[in-house]
């Protein structure tokens, strides 16, 4: 596979930009200032921007297999931390997708080698909502709705952080839980209690 295509699209995407406006690379390296950081999955099909309908510059983006927010991940920690504390972000979401991989990955009983501690941390998703995963019989809905808890465990994993918690108090942060459809191109909120959560989780998480 050759890739060269790619520096062929860049040149062109560089030309186009600077056609509607010379000074766009200009104002772009002056800095950023995003006011929502979007936590999703490294899938090559969901791209975060282009999904949003954002440009660069307006979101802060941290990707990994299944969107997880894992207190061991120094990445996504130090990703959450330098984007509420310094980029001073107003939202964090933490966009799932149907057709996940990694979800799926996490459904069966099969040896993944060096994935198989991360795929654990969905499957204690799976653990805790056990109850109601078992009680769908349809297969791809029981898929479906794993990648739906798993958005909605990891926002706990997002709220329970020390800058989270300061920057809801001091300046009215918010976390949101998303879905995206891959089928039908359709983003989903998934209406989850943030306050409700958060005050339930500062009895037992509070650190600040």
């Amino acid at each position: 596979m050759s890739l060269n295509h790619i520096f062929e699209n860049n040149r062109n995407w560089v030309k186009d930009k600077l056609g509607i406006d010379p000074a766009y690379f200009s104002k772009l390296a002056e800095g950023q200032q995003p006011k929502l950081l979007y936590i999703g999955c490294s899938d090559s099909r969901v791209s975060a921007e282009e999904l949003m309908g954002l440009k660069p510059g307006e979101v802060f983006v941290h990707r990994n297999i299944a969107n997880m927010v894992t207190n061991t991940d120094l990445s996504v920690m130090s990703v959450i931390e330098y984007a509420v504390d310094v980029l001073k972000v107003e939202h964090v979401v933490v966009c799932g997708h149907h057709s996940c991989g990694g979800v799926k990955a996490a459904m069966e009983p099969a040896d993944m080698g060096l994935l198989n501690p991360w795929l654990r941390n969905i499957r204690d998703v799976y653990r805790l909502h056990q109850d109601e995963l078992d009680a769908i019989q349809e297969p791809d809905q029981r898929y479906r709705r794993l990648a739906e808890l798993n958005v909605r465990e990891q926002c706990l994993n997002v709220i329970k952080t020390a800058s989270v918690q300061r920057a809801h108090k001091q300046r009215g942060l918010l976390v949101h839980g998303w879905i995206f459809d891959v089928q039908t191109g359709h983003l989903r909120d998934l209406q989850i209690d943030f306050r409700g959560k958060l005050e339930r989780i500062m009895r037992i998480y509070q650190v600040d």
